[in-house]
């Protein structure tokens, strides 16, 4: 394998045996200590026009068995969220063919399933024409969001609602995102999962929930939370960011569940932190957060053996099995971190998964050479490499392929 200097350039050689993985273990009974989804990606068709700005041609088989494996492991999947594409490859068409598929197969086995209900659907040329504040563009928002969530419903998943670059183009003030967000809520047949989705995931939510500094968002988001708490089954934050998770988590633990046969229930985190997840999923012994983490898409096998631990009560394995995974996780989620999906690919491609290293909108282009390089060494190193000559042999190839031959 090359070893790379820090200007890219090849700068030697290594030997490396790859490692046995795991040993991972597959659940024997539905996992209850945690929620926990892991946010799939698709895999595109071989040999498609999956270009840069066209419609996305998915590989079904492929992208259905994918979900099947984290199924297998006793994870929900999150699909037709950022992981799997949406705005930065996945198209509405294609994201309603995802949905439900994905969502029929999940009922094919009774297992869980959360998708994403946007406002990606809207006319770019229509959204840049929009003033801020416009009451008539609001409402466009709103309609559109509402498409989704019922889209979502009808294909029996629950929805995640989430974060939209439509409704941050036009909102100017926490009262807009209130005004869109009570609709959208209300529209809903089950408790939502709401998503904050940070900058680094995406440049375009910048200012999201009509406040400048994270600590008045935060105000807003809780805000919220509080006036439709029996209508949310929890929060997924990811803004990679621990101590603001923590105290957020302890904020929703302690709003007023209400009384009455109708009072609102707790809310749940969701951690969407792929930095922090061994220390927010497993807890304090007081508070944890649940999952809903795109590095569970690579990580699956571990993350399943960990919840496993921590359902026969022993959180230090589990926290044991989850740290070894996180320099794995950080590197993925390196900045530009929206380019994570790249990676994520790149090991389901190395593990069997997919047929090519291939994405829709031609984003595999999104990681270089040296990076996908080390990322193989730390899944290796994390035992999760599934199959190691497989691995080794597409290694050889994506190598070559790439004019590194030494």
């Amino acid at each position: 394998m090359p070893r790379f200097a820090d200007d890219g350039r090849v700068a030697g050689t290594e030997v490396r045996e790859l490692l046995v993985p795991g040993p991972w273990s597959r659940p024997t009974a539905p996992i209850t200590s945690r929620v926990a989804f892991a946010a799939a990606h698709v895999v595109p068709q071989v040999g498609a026009e999956n270009v840069p700005g066209g419609p996305a041609l998915v590989d079904w088989d492929a992208t259905l068995a994918f979900r099947h494996r984290i199924w297998e492991h006793g994870l929900g999947v999150a699909d037709a969220m950022d992981t799997a594409q949406r705005g930065m490859g996945l198209d509405w068409a294609a994201t309603q063919e995802l949905v439900r598929r994905s969502s029929a197969e999940a009922r094919s086995v009774s297992a869980r399933i959360a998708c994403g209900a946007g406002t990606d659907q809207l006319d770019p040329a229509v959204v840049a024409g929009w003033t801020p504040g416009d009451p008539a563009a609001l409402d466009a928002v709103v309609d559109a969001y509402r498409e989704q969530v019922r889209m979502v419903q009808d294909a029996g998943a629950q929805v995640v609602v989430m974060a939209s670059r439509e409704l941050a183009h036009v909102a100017r003030s926490p009262e807009d995102y209130a005004r869109v967000y009570d609709a959208v809520i209300a529209e809903a047949d089950r408790p939502v999962i709401l998503h904050w989705l940070g900058t680094m995931f995406d440049p375009e939510l910048e200012g999201y929930w009509g406040a400048a500094g994270i600590d008045d968002a935060t105000d807003v988001f809780v805000d919220l939370v509080r006036a439709h708490q029996g209508r949310i089954d929890g929060v997924k934050v990811s803004l990679l960011d621990a101590d603001h998770e923590k105290g957020l988590r302890a904020r929703l633990a302690a709003l007023d569940p209400g009384t009455g046969p109708d009072a609102p229930g707790a809310v749940r985190l969701y951690t969407g932190d792929d930095f922090n997840y061994p220390d927010l999923v497993v807890g304090d012994g007081k508070r944890h957060s649940d999952a809903l983490l795109g590095v569970f898409a690579a990580i699956y096998p571990a993350a399943s053996t960990a919840l496993q631990a921590l359902d026969a009560g022993h959180p230090d394995r589990a926290h044991a099995v989850l740290a070894a995974t996180e320099a794995l996780g950080r590197h993925l989620f390196t900045a530009p971190t929206y380019h994570y999906k790249t990676g994520i690919a790149f090991l389901a491609w190395l593990n069997g998964a997919q047929p090519g290293f291939q994405m829709v909108g031609g984003l595999q282009s999104g990681r270089s050479v040296a990076h996908l390089v080390a990322l193989l060494r730390l899944a290796d190193r994390a035992g999760l490499l599934l199959d190691p000559d497989l691995a080794a042999r597409r290694t050889r190839v994506f190598l070559e392929a790439n004019g590194v031959t030494r």
